[in-house]
């Protein structure tokens, strides 16, 4: 029986990194892992001679821009890799009969609820990032209605720039540190989020559409500070502020909480608690 190829762009990220370490655990599947350096995502001619060339019969969409503060300045760029090249993908696969799995943001959403965000709430992102990802749903469904788009939010891992790696030197290093404690959501372990995507191809099951999936938990990123020193052991104060003490470029959602119900119903996929997650991201990177 012939194996599924299956492309991954954005293979240097964190989700892309996740799945290929995940790769040896499906060996039903075939993987192609196409890094920004193979196969630059917005240098659209390479990226359908690319796929001419791979033929896949899925394409897996872990590539983005997501330097959110330098997105309101680099605003065309951001368009083109989160926006356009996603439609580019999208129309590649919808042409050739293949799969297509994008993955987007909670910063699609204005962060005014008071409740978990399901999939059909009203978007109305706050910065460029999140207008240049919602531009990018928009296109996989334009251009490939078959599509299956997963947001996600707060992704960490043993790799890459995230949270978790930052917090870890800051609390080993610093004697107080402050972190923002009036924005509320919850983390994702990329490891967990590469799992997820690769059970819904191992599943064979195909419901288009739009799915949420984060670690189970609610938190803000002051409570996610204060786990991780619990669990190194750390002894660095850590005091909580306002978003108000913290400006940055870009504005971030005050309240960006996935419900995830509806990826359980679908493919029995049930996210771990965050700390159960972070705990595992810990141990690798110790």
């Amino acid at each position: 029986m012939k194996k599924l190829t299956i492309a991954v762009t954005g293979s240097q990220g964190q989700l892309g990194r996740s799945i290929h370490e995940l790769a040896v655990d499906y060996p039903e599947f075939q993987f192609v892992f196409l890094s920004r350096s193979d196969m630059p995502i917005h240098h659209f001619e390479l990226v359908r001679n690319f796929l001419a060339g791979i033929k896949p019969d899925v394409v897996i969409n872990a590539a983005a821009y997501t330097a959110v503060d330098r997105a309101e300045q680099e605003k065309d760029l951001a368009y083109q890799v989160n926006g356009e090249s996603v439609g580019v993908l999208a129309a590649w696969c919808a042409g050739h009969g293949a799969r297509f799995i994008h993955v987007s943001t909670d910063y699609v959403f204005d962060g005014e609820s008071d409740k978990p965000y399901v999939e059909t709430d009203a978007t109305g992102p706050q910065s460029v990032y999140g207008a240049s990802k919602l531009e990018g749903e928009k296109q996989a469904f334009q251009f490939c209605p078959n599509s299956i788009v997963i947001r996600t939010s707060w992704v960490f891992a043993p790799f890459g720039k995230n949270f978790v790696r930052t917090m870890l030197g800051l609390l080993q290093e610093k004697e107080s540190i402050r972190v923002v404690n009036d924005q509320i959501g919850s983390p994702t372990y990329a490891p967990d989020l590469a799992r997820a995507i690769l059970d819904i191809l191992r599943s064979g099951k195909w419901v288009a559409g739009i799915y949420h999936f984060s670690n189970a938990g609610r938190i803000s990123w002051f409570d996610f500070a204060i786990e991780i020193r619990a669990q190194i052991g750390a002894t660095c104060k850590v005091e909580a502020i306002p978003t108000s003490d913290y400006p940055t470029p870009a504005k971030r959602p005050r309240f960006s909480l996935l419900n995830t119900d509806k990826i359980s119903e679908v493919f029995g996929l049930k996210p771990r608690d965050w700390k159960e997650a972070l705990r595992e991201c810990l141990g690798k990177l110790r």
